[in-house]
């Protein structure tokens, strides 16, 4: 293979690569942010496979957990990677009716514009006080809890 083929490869995975990383950031606003089911639904199969612990399987797994939580969900994603046909995206998820914020990095296996399946890893967002780093897990600073809503 000629180096000028490989050099189109490269130009073709990094729009697919882009394409998909775009793809995630507007299915996340559109199902956890906007709360637009009918739209969301372009974005996950009907036989989207679910590995996570926290959700039932399958798109209705995810859909109707999201329809349980408060509407004053909010998610806002951080560091977005991605690689063929897989997208990390680190992010924040709050005011869902725990009394701490989930930082997640869900792993998303797209196919023809598509999410198939789905690993995520999560964790409490550590105050200042918790944190042995002293460095957010999130953003730029801790969050601040009330000290009756402290983990």
């Amino acid at each position: 293979m000629g180096e000028g083929q490989v050099a189109k490869m490269n130009v073709a995975g990094e729009k697919i690569e882009s394409r998909n990383k775009l793809l995630v950031l507007e299915a996340f606003d559109t199902l956890f942010n906007k709360r637009d089911y009918a739209a969301a639904e372009k974005f996950w199969s009907p036989d989207y496979i679910q590995h996570s612990a926290h959700i039932a399987p399958g798109r209705e797994g995810l859909f109707n957990l999201v329809k349980s939580l408060p509407p004053t969900l909010q998610y806002e994603p951080g560091t977005i990677v991605a690689e063929g046909d897989f997208v990390i995206v680190h992010g924040r998820f709050s005011n869902f009716g725990l009394p701490v914020n989930w930082i997640a990095a869900d792993i998303l296996r797209i196919q023809n514009g598509i999410f198939v399946e789905h690993w995520d890893v999560i964790q409490d967002e550590a105050t200042e006080d918790q944190s042995k780093s002293k460095a957010p897990m999130f953003g730029t600073s801790f969050p601040k809890y009330s000290s009756t809503n402290r983990v």
